[in-house]
């Protein structure tokens, strides 16, 4: 038996030895470092990554403060059956939550060992910030429309395969290009690849390959964003976070510095890696809210906020969406990198969505803001648990 062990245990080790061998051979080095290092992705990442900062505004905007905290708890409590919030919070691994109505702060607490100067991260809630980008970069003329073929301003694509000159930025900002995306396994997976990688813009140029047609099949994925990265790069003739800080950041009045996480080729994150104050993130869920105006300022379209965050009801749901879609019950949909629930003929919630627990969610019809930014999740069952605490919360919450 011993003997047998030692033979299991070899076994294992020389299958380890050629899998290392095959990913050193066949992707740089620096990437299988940083798999093996870093392993899976965790909210303290922008403290190994190179940044672009981000200045504060010229003219902060503080939101009024009035706060009713023990009314927030109740109404929790009521909505989700958690008897101490407070408590639910931390123990869930919490870091900073915010609840906001009429643009007013009714709740501002933050845990486990995290303050209200405390750096967040995104994650995913880039995704959303990177679509207010492409409204903005229409609005201005940089680019014609959604509707403009990729290839546009990525012709290499089109050199490597004519295909992707079917492929739209509203399929990107759908999430249903048809391109291949596959989670694992270890160095092959996609989502290793897209947020580990050191040379984004190479990879998803080289890298990326179709193998469904545009617009018929929802598939998250994180080249997505990439490819919009680039886009709004050739588009405006600069960077995304320099865009992002003259056309947003600056206008809505930041009240911190911020910053944007880079890979080694000094390209943008572009599916993670917005680093800021949560009461800061609360601003830009505040411009959407408002449908882009900030103040009196159009900061972003109207007509781009409605397009964003409303369902396309041209979509066969059952046909477009994975049957395990996060909001398989038929009232959740994705549209321009914003994830929605219908509540009825006229009324929706939408929210901005990070891993990990990043919210920041949106009830349009009772004027509310929820922020959540935690380590994890928490005990709660993945995103789709804290999201329909937020929904309930948002139905029962009386002015």
């Amino acid at each position: 038996m011993k003997r047998t062990a030692k033979q299991i245990l070899l076994g294992l080790l020389a299958i380890i030895s050629l899998l290392l061998l095959y990913a050193y051979l066949t992707y740089p080095a620096e990437y299988v470092n940083r798999v093996l290092r870093w392993r899976d992705s965790d909210v303290y990442d922008y403290q190994k990554l190179p940044e672009h900062p981000l200045a504060i505004s010229g003219s902060p905007f503080e939101l009024s403060l009035n706060l009713d905290e023990e009314h927030v708890r109740t109404q929790f409590g009521l909505a989700s059956g958690m008897d101490d919030f407070d408590s639910f919070l931390e123990k869930n691994r919490t870091q900073a939550f915010i609840v906001i109505h009429d643009d007013t702060i009714l709740y501002e607490r933050y845990f486990n060992g995290a303050s209200r100067d405390s750096i967040v991260t995104s994650f995913s809630i880039a995704k959303s910030f990177t679509s207010a980008l492409i409204g903005v970069a229409i609005s201005e003329g940089h680019i014609h429309s959604v509707d403009d073929p990729i290839t546009d301003y990525l012709p290499e694509l089109e050199d490597r395969d004519p295909a992707f000159a079917n492929i739209t930025i509203r399929n990107l900002l759908m999430m249903s290009s048809g391109i291949k995306y596959a989670e694992f396994p270890f160095v092959n997976g996609d989502d290793a690849k897209t947020y580990y990688y050191p040379d984004l813009r190479q990879l998803a140029l080289n890298d990326t390959k179709i193998v469904g047609a545009p617009g018929e099949k929802f598939l998250y994925n994180n080249y997505h964003p990439l490819l919009l990265g680039m886009i709004l790069e050739r588009a405006t003739g600069t960077s995304v976070a320099n865009y992002l800080q003259e056309k947003i950041w600056k206008p809505i009045g930041m009240e911190y510095p911020g910053s944007w996480s880079l890979d080694e080729a000094e390209f943008e994150k572009m599916e993670s890696g917005i680093n800021a104050r949560a009461i800061d993130f609360a601003k830009f869920g505040r411009l959407f809210l408002n449908n882009g105006n900030w103040n009196g300022d159009q900061v972003v379209p109207a007509e781009w906020v409605v397009e964003s965050t409303q369902a396309d009801t041209s979509v066969d749901y059952t046909h477009y969406y994975p049957d395990d879609f996060i909001f398989a019950n038929g009232q959740g949909y994705y549209k321009y990198m914003w994830w929605g629930i219908q509540r009825d003929e006229q009324n929706h919630d939408f929210m901005a969505l990070g891993n990990h627990g990043q919210f920041i969610y949106i009830s349009p019809q009772k004027n509310l803001i929820i922020l959540r930014f935690g380590e994890s999740y928490g005990e709660i069952t993945g995103a789709d648990g804290w999201v329909d605490a937020f929904y309930k919360f948002a139905t029962s919450f009386d002015e």
